[in-house]
């Protein structure tokens, strides 16, 4: 037993991530990507961009570099996204998004990340965003979405509810809701050193590394549909390619299919 505990702990400070100079700031969607499902009310990628810059002054008035990947309502490619990112080696990477469903009750709020030393960053930022909101907490979980798997420093992916959902569509467009979800994200982050395994028997103040689903093994609905219209991509504008919608794990759950949280492994 003890052994199991220190070898968490070995992994938590492993995981811990260097004290980065630099937070890029990425809002998902933009121009002519609204984001979310056909037929949504409420346009995702003007939500996203209004806690993303609300986010930059919280984080800027505390002293740290940011740099964001859009600041108005244009389009900007997932790849040039990323490789602003990745331009900063000693930064992290920080995406904004809500999510959709088809079902209208569907809620909550989820984190994702890829790579191993992104896990405190998103069991710091998944503990406050999650213990601020009065959204159902869906947990933290793995995927290899592009802007996750390509980033080459630590990077998250904040789903910040449904806003498909009456009520968490009622708390986005309250302007004081979207200031405190950027707040919170602002502590996740400044917290992220502070994440450990466990804080038994410490008087260190922590974070507790969240344990997460891996769904690196699901196929991405968008992955699969790409192949049946590649042909007709190839006469779109480039720009097109840029997008990535992102099934919801609602979607996922409607399969049947069930997915297990497991704790870090080493």
């Amino acid at each position: 037993m003890a052994g199991g505990a220190s070898k968490r702990s070995r992994l938590a400070e492993d995981e811990a991530p260097r004290q980065s100079s630099v937070v890029v700031i990425d809002a998902g969607h933009g121009g002519f990507d609204r984001g979310g499902i056909p037929g949504q009310r409420i346009a995702e990628k003007t939500m996203t961009l209004d806690v993303a810059l609300r986010l930059q002054k919280v984080l800027q008035d505390a002293g740290h570099r940011v740099v964001m990947t859009r600041e108005s309502d244009v389009f900007v490619p997932l790849g040039t996204r990323v490789a602003m990112a990745n331009s900063y080696p000693n930064g992290i990477f920080v995406c904004i998004h809500f999510n959709a469903a088809r079902r209208s009750g569907a809620s909550g709020i989820e984190t994702y990340f890829y790579s191993r030393d992104s896990l405190a960053l998103a069991s710091a930022i998944h503990y406050h965003v999650a213990g601020g909101a009065p959204s159902s907490n869906r947990g933290v979980r793995r995927r290899g979405y592009f802007v996750l798997r390509r980033a080459r420093i630590p990077a998250v992916l904040v789903e910040l509810g449904f806003l498909t959902n009456p009520a968490e569509a009622r708390y986005v467009q309250n302007s004081s809701y979207r200031q405190k979800l950027a707040e919170e994200i602002a502590r996740g982050i400044s917290g992220r050193n502070e994440v450990r395994a466990s804080s038994l028997g410490t008087n260190i103040p922590s974070i507790p590394l969240q344990p997460f689903i891996d769904q690196t093994l699901n196929r991405d609905r968008e992955g699969s549909r790409s192949k049946r219209s590649r042909k007709s991509a190839r006469r779109r504008s480039h720009k097109s390619s840029g997008s990535e919608k992102k099934p919801s794990s609602e979607d996922e759950s409607a399969t049947g299919k069930k997915s297990t949280p497991k704790p870090p492994e080493n």
